[in-house]
C-alpha cells in the first residue's frame, strides 16, 4: 500500500459517493463527453440513460451512507472504550505480579513441602511393610 492509496481509501470512506439520482440534487456532467457506458464507469462517472440518449454525470455525495458510517464508527469506538477497562481488569486480576492475593505465601509453600515429604515417607514404609 502506498501513502496515496491509504489517503484515497480514507477519503472514500468519509466521502461516499453514489450514482443514485435524487430530485433535490443537480446533476453535473462529466468533463469528458461522448463516452459509452463502460468508458464512463472507468473514469468514475455515473452512466445515465434518458430514452436513447446516454450521458455521463459526476457522482453525488451520499449523505445517508456517510451518516451510517459515522454512527457505526462512533458506536464501535464507544463500545471498545467500554470493554477496554473490563478486559484490562480481568487480565491484570489473574496476574500474580499485580494481584498480591494470587501469590503463594512462603509459609504455605513450606507446609506443602513438609506434607509431601511426610506422605512420601509413610508411603515408602507401607510398601516396605507389604513387601516383607
Amino acid at each position: 500500500m502506498t501513502t496515496k492509496g491509504v489517503f484515497e481509501s480514507f477519503l472514500s470512506f468519509f466521502r461516499p459517493m453514489t450514482c443514485r439520482l435524487s430530485t433535490q440534487r443537480l446533476l453535473t456532467p462529466c468533463p469528458v463527453e461522448g463516452l459509452n457506458m463502460s468508458e464512463c464507469s472507468k473514469i468514475r462517472c455515473c452512466p445515465f440513460r434518458i430514452g436513447h440518449d446516454e450521458q455521463c454525470y459526476m457522482p453525488v455525495r451520499d449523505d445517508v451512507q456517510l451518516a451510517i458510517r459515522v454512527i457505526l464508527l462512533t458506536g464501535g469506538g464507544f463500545l471498545s472504550l467500554g470493554f477496554f477497562p473490563i478486559v484490562c481488569c480481568a487480565v491484570l486480576q489473574r496476574s500474580p505480579c499485580i494481584n498480591p492475593l494470587r501469590k503463594i505465601s512462603k509459609k504455605v509453600q513450606k507446609a506443602v513441602r513438609e506434607k509431601r515429604a511426610h506422605d512420601e515417607r509413610i508411603h515408602k514404609e507401607e510398601i516396605r511393610h507389604l513387601l516383607d
